[in-house]
């Protein structure tokens, strides 16, 4: 067993410690007479509470990282780029939570902010973490590893599985194929991925992955699902963002559905023949969906007629089948009036993007994202039929909704890291190409730094990702996993985009380099699917109430 694997262990036992001393110290200020968190408190002490989760995130994110290295030396010694990455990475994020973790680039929670000085100081003397703070991210490791990395090697990938590795290699070899040579193209042209590209990925399974077999689908969990959005991503974030409407229409009506609604809804979605959209958001609603006020009114003869605004619809006008969250008992305040619809519409066309009667859209120009578009929706009067109601129930839109935000979290936090790889990637390409002073630049120390540094911080995102993807797949509870996977690694993959950037210098702003495309498009990562803040809310809120959190399996 490697040295480093044993230091890594003892480093994480001490990192546990001062996690549960933070949550102490967060405890007394959130809920300082002993009871349950109050809310007003949570509100008022979002510092803190943001920077307990970010804490506990990052602990977790080591968690995943110390697995996935034993895994890696499973078979035998660890390999010299596994080593260096789990050193840098355990040396990087010991230090942040030691001395100062950074939430955004401005917002800096440090242990005096948390109340937690003396524990820090305690924490960072301890002999194993003492050890990575000195020796593991060091101008020597990070050159090393970025010498590496320039000849070719890469940190293990292997799940262990060797279907899943073959679901890899196939979703690699179709994205190196169909997406990443057209996808710049595409995106600067403000175009809809096209329709025979999304009939090649229908048929290699992508919108099917997590739907029972006896619906048509692959069966293969939320896993298989990450390393495929992963990959797809990797080319651009348009493509694995396909299957992401998917996801959650697929597991809205398959845990949720009527079985006719089932046998209806999703063999259409496993084959791509029905294309799904998640018509939720309201304008000055953000994610607070109890504001929802979007009406559905029964009409006499069992149907809906839908009434209301609804904005940031992706895919909206190529989507054949909309699940809308509405509210049909306007008596009942907040969550509990919402009902969830599955509205049935025509997919649209340039000439006529929404041609039924009732609904209206018009497209929000963006500056990434661009492969299926966004649109702000009108609704007056729009007709959903009487077998529309999900599951046959009124008043369970909420809770229906609130059980597919796990799985959708982690398909967001695998286009994350997909795209974290995408920057990486160009930013190589570009630094082992581009020659300044005799030499590449990727010879440079600031540069090796940065691509080092990029490497190990999207394994860390992808290791916590695929831990919350197993934890979901066991069945478990995992939202605190889940929004954990979703809140670093849209952090690695901004990160990784903006140094991807700087890398390329001056040609990094230019339009026709691809990485200008990467930038935007990881920009919006840390604002779907719920924004960094709502996500470390969620976070912080659950582990202060006692919320357990699964280890890596």
């Amino acid at each position: 067993m490697s040295e480093w694997i044993m230091a890594a262990r003892e480093a994480l036992g001490a990192a546990r410690l001062y996690q549960e001393a933070v949550r102490e110290a967060v405890l007394a200020a959130v809920a300082p007479d002993g009871a349950a968190p109050d809310p007003a408190l949570l509100t008022r002490e979002q510092h803190r509470v943001h920077g307990f989760a970010w804490v506990a995130a990052s602990i977790a994110a080591l968690e995943a990282m110390l697995d996935w290295a034993a895994r890696a030396a499973g078979a035998g010694p660890l390999a010299e780029v596994d080593e260096l990455a789990l050193r840098i990475g355990f040396g990087e994020y010991l230090a942040q939570i030691a001395h100062g973790l950074p939430m955004s680039a401005q917002e800096v929670v440090r242990p005096a902010g948390l109340g937690t000085q003396g524990a820090a100081q305690d924490f960072a003397a301890h002999l194993a973490v003492a050890r990575f703070l000195a020796e593991g991210s060091t101008a020597e490791t990070r050159s090393r590893l970025a010498a590496l990395l320039a000849d070719g090697a890469r940190p293990s990938e292997a799940l262990g599985d060797d279907a899943l590795d073959l679901v890899r290699d196939q979703m690699r070899a179709f994205t190196a194929a169909a997406i990443t040579p057209y996808a710049h193209g595409w995106h600067l042209a403000d175009a809809l991925i096209p329709d025979d590209v999304i009939e090649q990925m229908a048929g290699l399974g992508v919108f099917g992955v997590c739907i029972p077999e006896t619906f048509g689908g692959l069966g293969l969990g939320k896993l298989a699902m990450a390393v495929v959005s992963e990959e797809l991503s990797r080319g651009w974030i348009c493509a694995g963002s396909l299957g992401t409407r998917s996801e959650i229409a697929g597991e809205l009506i398959a845990e949720n559905g009527t079985p006719e609604q089932k046998a209806r809804w999703l063999p259409r979605i496993a084959d791509g023949s029905c294309l799904p959209t998640a018509v939720f958001t309201e304008p000055d609603t953000g994610s607070d969906l109890a504001a929802v006020r979007t009406r559905g009114e029964r009409q006499p003869d069992g149907s809906w007629q839908v009434t209301g605004a609804k904005t940031w619809i992706t895919h909206a006008a190529r989507a054949d089948l909309m699940t809308m969250l509405v509210r049909t008992d306007p008596a009942q305040p907040g969550y509990a009036g919402l009902s969830m619809l599955l509205a049935e519409k025509t997919r649209g066309s340039d000439a006529a993007p929404f041609p039924d009667p009732g609904i209206d859209g018009s497209e929000i120009e963006v500056l990434g994202y661009r492969g299926m578009k966004e649109y702000a929706l009108g609704l007056d009067g729009f007709g959903v039929a009487a077998d529309g109601l999900l599951g046959g129930q009124e008043g369970q839109g909420f809770k229906q909704l609130m059980r597919t935000f796990e799985g959708a979290r982690i398909q967001t936090a695998a286009r994350a890291v997909g795209v974290a790889w995408n920057a990486f990637d160009l930013a190589l390409d570009y630094a082992l190409g581009r020659q300044q002073f005799g030499a590449p630049i990727s010879t440079f120390p600031r540069v090796a730094d940065k691509l080092a540094l990029m490497a190990v911080d999207t394994v860390m995102a992808r290791e916590l990702t695929y831990a919350a993807a197993r934890a979901k797949d066991c069945g478990a509870r995992c939202d605190i996993e889940a929004g954990m996977a979703k809140l670093l690694a849209a952090r690695a993959a901004w990160n990784a985009a903006d140094n991807a950037v700087q890398i390329h210098g001056g040609n990094g702003y230019a339009l026709e380099y691809p990485i200008s495309r990467v930038l935007c498009d990881a920009r919006i990562l840390n604002i779907f699917e719920g924004a960094a803040e709502i996500q470390a809310q969620v976070i912080g809120r659950g582990l202060l109430a006692g919320q357990a959190v699964r280890a890596p399996a």
